[in-house]
């Protein structure tokens, strides 16, 4: 009746590491967030720096980069940056957490 008592203590020593693994993960995701990475597009024109939140801390755009002519380069520019900059949050994000979690691949939100 009792034989299966050892995975009962095999699940409760699971669940305390998941929790562990829990608390690892909120505090590091903290960590990430105050992170800033600076992303480049057209060859330095245009600069954006960014943080673990994904919010724009700064966004530079050199002189050469703006003729009144051309509006829609300067956009394109912009758009690439701030493209590769959310991709690159996103990346460190992933590996960051890839070493808490050993690379498991979990469902998002799972944590």
């Amino acid at each position: 009746m009792f034989g299966n008592m050892g995975n009962m203590g095999n699940m409760a020593g699971m669940m305390k590491k998941v929790q562990k693994l829990q608390a690892d993960m909120a505090k590091m995701q903290e960590e990430l967030k105050k992170r800033t990475l600076e992303v480049s597009a057209g060859g330095g024109a245009v600069k954006v720096v960014i943080n673990g939140e994904k919010q724009i801390q700064s966004l530079k755009i050199a002189p050469s980069a703006v003729d009144p002519e051309d509006v829609e380069m300067l956009e394109d520019l912009i758009a690439a940056a701030v493209n590769e900059a959310v991709k690159k949050v996103d990346d460190m994000m992933a590996q960051e957490m890839g070493k808490l979690t050993g690379g498991l691949n979990l469902p998002p939100g799972m944590f």
